[in-house]
């Protein structure tokens, strides 16, 4: 719970730190600006807060590995979701607005999972899973999630090194595989989500894993 508080933190610092010319970069996801991506973190807290409010008395079904589902075909950015953050992401219109709302959503989120006791279960997207492993599996979202906003930002703050570790350490969990030791956190990450494509020297390295990238997360 305190990877969760240290990673969302520094991502949300990162957000608050961007200039108004930052928002209309590129992001790391495709099809999305770096507004579009931190309207879509307003949602994410959004989620985190409905999820944390959400308890259950069932039996958890997944756990902070088994909560991730791996898709057949990365994301275009037509899926009708993204296209409505996107329009509400203009909605705004002045950056601040947005930097203003995910500082207060985003600061609830962060209190209510601080708040929270690990061994409790929640219910989100039809599973249970404890409160602990649900903060868990978002140390991946933040981490992959703040590498995407820094993407064409070269001069912001990385994610925690100790989050990029842990969101290797999942990925690898996920993939049922391990990256090459020569692979930093960062671009086992980039690599293994298909965030950026490997080198040749890369795939050489990856061997048999390299026919199962990207994995592309849901």
């Amino acid at each position: 719970m305190d990877l969760f508080s240290r990673s969302w933190t520094a991502l949300r610092t990162a957000v608050a730190e961007l200039t108004d010319k930052d928002f209309e970069q590129p992001s790391g996801c495709t099809g999305w600006l770096v507004r579009d991506l931190v309207c879509h973190l307003i949602i994410d807290a959004q989620d985190v807060l409905i999820t944390l409010a959400t308890p259950a008395e069932a039996e958890p079904t997944v756990n902070a590995v088994t909560y991730w589902h791996v898709e057949d075909q990365p994301p275009t950015g037509e899926d009708p979701l993204d296209a409505l953050t996107v329009r509400l992401a203009a909605a705004y219109e002045e950056p601040r607005l947005l930097q203003f709302h995910l500082d207060d959503v985003g600061s609830a989120a962060g209190r209510a999972a601080e708040l929270a006791d690990p061994g409790v279960r929640v219910s989100t997207r039809d599973e249970v899973l404890t409160v602990g492993d649900y903060l868990s599996a978002y140390v991946l979202e933040w981490t992959l999630h703040h590498l995407d906003l820094i993407a064409h930002l070269p001069a912001a703050a990385e994610p925690p090194t100790e989050g990029l570790a842990r969101s290797r350490a999942t990925l690898e969990k996920i993939a049922d595989a391990t990256f090459p030791a020569s692979f930093t956190d960062k671009d086992a990450l980039l690599v293994g989500t298909g965030r950026r494509a490997p080198t040749d020297a890369e795939k050489a390295e990856l061997g048999e894993l390299a026919a199962q990238l990207p994995l592309v997360l849901g």
